[in-house]
């Protein structure tokens, strides 16, 4: 069953479009790579599809709900990292983590493993004003998993980390995957990202340029 379905999905942004007819399906617990140039329509796929806009035609579903429609059953399933980390800078790293697991109704049990699980275990207790991009980075992949989401969307997880922070991103999609959870996630990483996606899409323009393996897919 697929867990993401677009047909013909398009938005745009005054007179550019910046997606176009872009379909395709996604399989539960599959791992999607999208890839492009910048303004290609990576980030605004994503975004559409979370909710987080509304497209300007074509339709789209996600677990089977429409994102238009039903766009509150959307958001109870989708786990979004985009380039804003939306944590509260005057929290601590755990209390950031707390807010979330209350907000979900969620046990607190397990947010030091967590934190430990990102390499943030020290930094527990210090304000995410503090942080660094690539602390915040990693504190955003923490929120993701503790929210268990059935679908993952990851705008440039790689972005703002170092080699070890790249080995990171690469180990949690594969434990979201392990999960069951069905990964989406945009970034310019191509050699990292065809070593944990199942299969790609290449965007130029908005427009759907080539779909495939992601083992398979141009340089």
């Amino acid at each position: 069953m697929a867990d993401i379905e677009a047909q013909n999905l398009a938005h745009r942004y005054g007179r550019r479009w910046a997606l176009a007819d872009v379909s395709f399906s996604l399989t539960g617990g599959a791992v999607l790579m999208v890839a492009g140039r910048n303004g290609s329509g990576k980030s605004t796929l994503l975004r559409t599809l979370a909710t987080a806009i509304r497209p300007d035609g074509g339709s789209a579903t996600v677990g089977g709900f429409d994102i238009v429609r039903e766009r509150e059953d959307v958001r109870k399933l989708v786990a979004l990292l985009s380039h804003a980390s939306y944590l509260y800078d005057s929290l601590t790293a755990r209390e950031n983590l707390a807010v979330v697991a209350d907000h979900l109704g969620r046990s607190r049990r397990d947010i030091d493993a967590l934190l430990d699980r990102v390499a943030l275990g020290r930094r527990a207790d210090d304000p995410v004003a503090t942080f660094s991009a690539g602390m915040r980075k990693r504190l955003s992949f923490a929120r993701v998993l503790l929210q268990e989401p059935r679908v993952a969307m990851l705008d440039e997880p790689y972005g703002q980390l170092d080699p070890e922070g790249f080995v990171l991103v690469d180990d949690v999609v594969r434990e979201l995957k392990t999960r069951g959870t069905t990964v989406i996630f945009a970034t310019h990483q191509l050699e990292r990202a065809r070593t944990v996606a199942d299969e790609a899409l290449l965007l130029d323009a908005g427009r759907v340029t080539w779909r495939g393996k992601a083992s398979e897919v141009p340089s």
